[in-house]
C-alpha cells in the first residue's frame, strides 16, 4: 500500500511516498531555515507564503523520485496540527484537492504521532514492542507520551513552559551562536567543557519539564559578564537539558514497566542526547535516523498507513487544528 504524506506544519514543505508504513520510496523536504535566520526564528506569515510556492513541485518531485504514477497512490496522509495554522492550511487543503480530483482517500495526521513513526522507517527498522514510551523533542514541544498499542496514547509528561528545542534557540540567541539553536549548541559544544553549573528542574513526584529556568540562569551570566568562553557554556546548557530529559525519561520507563523508549523529534538529532539515552537506558532505545528526526513527511506517511489499517479516514471537513494534543 502506497501513502503520499504531506507535512507543512512549520517552516518545511515536505511530500514523501512510503509503502506499507515501512519503505520510503521518496522523501522531499523543501526547508526555509535560510529564510527565517535572518529573523532569528520562524516567521508565520513568511512561512505560509514560501509554502504556497513550494508544495506543488516538492510533490512532483516526490512522486517522479518514487516512480509512481496517481493510480498507484491508495490514501494521503497529511499533517492536521499541532502547528502553525497558516502552515498546517496550505498542507491540508492541498490534501483535499488531490483527494476530490484523484479519488483517493484522505487521513489527518497528529505531527506528534508522525514523529513517533519515524523510529520504523529507518534503514535498521524494528517492530515496536509495546507498551512503549515515547520522549518527544522539539522546538514547540517535550512530551513523554506513554503508547500502548498503535493509535493508543497517553500523556504522562510535558513541559511548563520551554519546550527543549525552544531553550536551545534562546540559549544560542544569548550566546550569540546563530540559529537554529540546536545544531549550533551542538557545534559550539564539540570545543567546550561543560564547567558552569546551571540548574536543573526536576519538579519531584511528576514527569513534567520545565527548562525556563536553565534559560534564565544563563541570560543573567551572560549579563553580568560571568560567561568567559562561549564553547564552555553552550557544552553545559547541553549537558543540564539532556541530564533532566534522560533522567525523567528512564524514571517514567521504569514507573510505568515499558517495554521500549523511543526517541522522537527535532532534538533527538542532538548527538550527546542520543548517546547518553541509549548509554543509561537498560532498556531497548529506539532512535531515528538523523535524516528523519527533523520535519518531514516520510513519518506522516508511515503513521496514515497505520490509519488507514484502522479504518481512519477522513473527509473534506477535515480541519487544522493547530493547538492539536496528542493525548
Amino acid at each position: 500500500m502506497k501513502i503520499l504524506g504531506i507535512e507543512t506544519s512549520c517552516d518545511e514543505t515536505a511530500a514523501a511516498v512510503v509503502e506499507d508504513g515501512t519503505r520510503i520510496l521518496s522523501n522531499e523536504v523543501s526547508s526555509q531555515v535560510e529564510l527565517h535566520a535572518r529573523y532569528g526564528g520562524i516567521v508565520p506569515e513568511v512561512a505560509s507564503r514560501q509554502h504556497i510556492l513550494a508544495i506543488i513541485p516538492v510533490i512532483e518531485k516526490a512522486m517522479t523520485e518514487a516512480k509512481t504514477g496517481w493510480n498507484d497512490i491508495e490514501g494521503i496522509a497529511v499533517t492536521a496540527g499541532p502547528g502553525l495554522a497558516g502552515s498546517l492550511l496550505i498542507g491540508v487543503n492541498t490534501a483535499k484537492a488531490i483527494s476530490i480530483s484523484r479519488n483517493i482517500p484522505l487521513t489527518g495526521v497528529n505531527h506528534l504521532e508522525g514523529h513517533i513513526y519515524a523510529n520504523w522507517i529507518s534503514q535498521n527498522s524494528t517492530t515496536p514492542e509495546f507498551p512503549l514510551l515515547a520522549l518527544i523533542v522539539s522546538g514547540g514541544h517535550s512530551d513523554l507520551v506513554l503508547m500502548k498499542d498503535h493509535g493508543n496514547y497517553e500523556l504522562i509528561g510535558r513541559t511548563r513552559d520551554d519546550a527543549a528545542g525552544e531553550a536551545f534557540d534562546k540559549a544560542a540567541r544569548i550566546l550569540g551562536l546563530g540559529y537554529p539553536g540546536g545544531p549550533a549548541i551542538q557545534k559550539a559544544s564539540e570545543s567546550g567543557i561543560p564547567s558552569i553549573d546551571l540548574p536543573r528542574s526536576w519538579i519531584r513526584g511528576t514527569s513534567d519539564f520545565s527548562f525556563s529556568g536553565i534559560k534564565t540562569a544563563l541570560l543573567r551570566l551572560e549579563e553580568s559578564n560571568q560567561i568567559k568562553n562561549k564553547q564552555d557554556a553552550a557544552a553545559s546548557f547541553q549537558e543540564a537539558i539532556a541530564e533532566v530529559l534522560v533522567t525523567k525519561t528512564i524514571n517514567a520507563a521504569e514507573d510505568h514497566g515499558v517495554k521500549q523508549i523511543i526517541l522522537a523529534g527535532g532534538v533527538a538529532a542532538n548527538r550527546p542526547l542520543r548517546e547518553r539515552l541509549v548509554r543509561e537506558s537498560i532498556l531497548p532505545v529506539l532512535v531515528p535516523e538523523i535524516r528523519l528526526c527533523t520535519d518531514n513527511a516520510a513519518m506522516i506517511a508511515a503513521c496514515g498507513f497505520f490509519r488507514f489499517k484502522a479504518g481512519k479516514i477522513d473527509g473534506l471537513s477535515l480541519d487544522v487544528s493547530p493547538g492539536l494534543k496528542l493525548a
